[in-house]
């Protein structure tokens, strides 16, 4: 059966018990697989296919002007997503007595949208916080989302109407310009000390430690994110500079170390191409294809333990606070650190400036009171102890 999405024409095909949607603009003959459906049955999301027209072309604009990435828009129309199925239940648009992920969005329009207030969204915040299923898709999920998970749903509502307001100018006013985000707690970014993570490093051992202590190295050496790491490829090594692919897509190149760059040297002697099934990865798994999130995640952890370290208490973010904070106890700037980072926001970085900061350590020992010591004194003869 020939469909028609987006302006273009599809057709379903089933391959190794997945259904492929193969789709072509008219006109032309190529086809190209778009979406994947589990063996289950589940789709895999599409905004392109799935989001009402009024969400679709804000996300579009993000995708296509603004350069986000796929998963960050995919993030948002997921966010977006959720709200308007909480929306359409308050607006009596749907049975309260409905699953909340099995409502439709689809008939989502300019009129629902435009009549969503503040109050409307104070409630479905309130939702969130104490009956949202952490885990929806666990039979063991506890209840009620973070501040911070809160809040980014709080980004997505606010731009999704700054859009309508700024930029489409559907709407007049802009009625989440006052939409205030959870206050969220604030705290200090845990990291290694020196010593730790040159036990962290030592302890890469096993078949593939070259590849293992060479991601060691640049998580701590050059304060990486995972999603940067696992998306580096050959080309990206430029002798000792490193082209990185940051959030929004926004490159930078980072400076190489001298234990960096042997690090690198010593995996790619032993990395081979020859069976690679991502030729262009600079990290392959054990199956020759791109390294995975997951596996970065479990080596990190492995390593943790055999140097002794609390794995539950560290990860791969946690390595890059490390690379920071130690480029901050040794001389590297604010600044420079943002660049770094790859930080938009220097509040972002200055985080790093309270974990260990001498002067707040010098003015505790500036308080003549310092150096005061008093000791016990012997109850008075008149004075019975209490």
């Amino acid at each position: 059966m020939t469909i028609v999405w987006g302006g273009g024409l599809g057709v379903w095909s089933e391959v190794n018990k997945m259904k492929i949607l193969f789709t072509w603009r008219e006109g032309k003959t190529e086809k190209e697989p778009l979406i994947l459906l589990r063996t289950s049955g589940s789709l895999l999301m599409d905004y392109r296919t799935e989001a009402p027209p009024i969400l679709r072309d804000f996300l579009v604009y993000h995708e296509t002007i603004q350069g986000h990435s796929r998963k960050t828009v995919d993030e948002y129309f997921l966010d977006l997503r959720n709200f308007f199925r909480y929306i359409k239940i308050e607006k009596n648009m749907a049975a309260r007595s409905a699953e909340l992920d099995s409502i439709d969005i689809s008939d989502v329009d300019l009129d629902l949208v435009r009549s969503v207030t503040l109050s409307d969204v104070y409630s479905y915040m309130n939702y969130l916080s104490r009956d949202r299923a952490q885990r929806p898709n666990s039979d063991h999920s506890g209840y009620g989302l973070k501040a911070t998970s809160r809040a980014r749903k709080v980004a997505a509502i606010r731009s999704f109407y700054k859009y309508l307001t700024n930029k489409a100018k559907v709407l007049a006013e802009n009625p989440m310009q006052d939409l205030d985000s959870p206050r969220m707690k604030k705290s200090l970014p845990r990291y290694l000390d020196l010593e730790s993570s040159i036990q962290l490093l030592e302890s890469a051992d096993g078949p593939f430690q070259e590849r293992d202590r060479c991601i060691l190295t640049l998580f701590l050496n050059c304060g990486v994110r995972i999603s940067e790491l696992i998306g580096l490829n050959l080309t990206d090594v430029r002798g000792e500079q490193l082209r990185v692919l940051g959030k929004g897509n926004k490159e930078r190149i980072l400076y190489l170390n001298d234990a960096c760059i042997q690090s690198i040297q010593d995996y790619l002697a032993v990395r081979g191409n020859e069976q690679a099934i991502d030729k262009n990865a600079l990290f392959l798994s054990r199956r020759r294809t791109r390294i995975s999130k997951a596996a970065v995640e479990k080596l990190v952890k492995k390593y943790l333990t055999k140097a002794g370290l609390d794995s539950s208490q560290y990860s791969p973010h946690k390595l890059r606070h490390t690379a920071a904070t130690l480029m901050l106890q040794n001389g590297v700037d604010v600044r420079t650190l943002q660049e770094v980072l790859g930080h938009d926001n220097l509040n972002t970085t200055q985080i790093y400036t309270h974990v260990d900061n001498e002067n707040l350590r010098l003015a505790a020992k500036a308080n003549p009171l310092g150096k005061v010591r008093t000791g016990r004194k012997k109850p008075a003869a008149s004075e019975p102890e209490e």
